[in-house]
């Protein structure tokens, strides 16, 4: 597995450099996104990155957006990596953790589908038996499955911030009636068909994050990542129980880990042990044999 912490392409126009993925302006209607090996945590880019992770990330990403591209169009040009990169770059170590991808307008939220009640969700539940504003049955547990996939959005923050839970009712005061039910139709049909697909391979997808844009002609895609470690929770399903928190072949591996630190989920953000670095790592392309085989 190749290490690349951030991007070095000269002669391209950096446009944003996010906890992972930084984005290039190739022209006025294509990108090239990398994804770094950068690890983020409760919204911190730690210190100590995992080798490879940038490619397992593209690898699953590309996966599922080619498996879903029946139900939702996505940002993908199919321009291969190399013919963009800037003279005298190393394309192995490129090629693998880019894309080439349509330039859109990104819709200002984070598009949130959760089928079980685990981490901030399970938090507002227990609080008031709400999670962004959805009504849930009394007595669950957990970690369980909810009756039916929700939409629980949240705010879009920048590298360092915090994202913030809301209620559609807000997701529409942003964007419109209209973009919230197509956003929220949107979320709610990819997991469901990722979460069955997984599922019959041994994954439980707990929940999972989805960002969306808009071309000029208002056609929305799903963009940025999509159903990855870093976006999800991924659980094997052999040893899922209700009642506790399950085993993951995701980041929570490293939110379990800080969770045992005195730290105050501000940056900079602690070190993380070469042993749980490798053990991430592994989660990783565990879930990409897994989903892909």
């Amino acid at each position: 597995m190749s290490l690349l912490v951030q991007s070095d392409l000269p002669g391209l126009h950096l446009l944003h450099r996010g906890k992972v993925r930084d984005v290039y302006a190739l022209d006025a209607g294509r990108l090239l996104i990398v994804a770094s090996d950068r690890l983020s945590a409760f919204d911190v880019v730690l210190p100590d990155p995992i080798p490879g992770k940038g490619e397992l990330l593209t690898q699953i990403s590309n996966f599922w957006f080619a498996r879903t591209a029946h139900l939702m169009p996505n940002h993908l040009t199919g321009i291969e990596v190399a013919s963009v990169l800037p003279a005298g770059t190393d394309v192995a170590l490129y090629a693998q953790r880019s894309v080439v991808a349509r330039r859109l307008r990104p819709i200002p939220i984070e598009a949130v589908a959760r089928g079980y009640l685990a981490g901030s969700g399970w938090k507002d539940y227990q609080a008031g038996g709400r999670v962004s504003g959805i009504a849930l049955p009394p007595g669950l547990r957990q970690a369980e499955q909810l009756p039916e996939p929700i939409f629980t959005p949240s705010t879009k923050a920048a590298a360092g911030s915090h994202d913030e839970s809301i209620g559609f009712d807000d997701v529409v005061a942003l964007i419109g009636g209209d973009l919230a039910e197509r956003v929220r139709n949107a979320t709610l049909a990819l997991y469901r068909d990722a979460a069955e697909y997984a599922a019959r391979r041994g994954i439980l997808i707990a929940d999972t994050k989805f960002e969306f844009g808009l071309d000029a002609a208002g056609q929305m895609y799903v963009m940025d990542e999509m159903l990855t470690p870093d976006s999800s929770r991924f659980w094997p399903a052999d040893e899922y129980r209700v009642g506790s928190s399950p085993p993951s072949y995701d980041k929570q591996f490293v939110r379990d880990y800080l969770e045992t630190l005195d730290w105050n989920k501000q940056a900079p953000g602690p070190h993380i042990p070469a042993e749980i670095i490798e053990k991430t790592r592994a989660k990783y392309a565990e879930a990409l044999q897994r989903l892909t085989r």
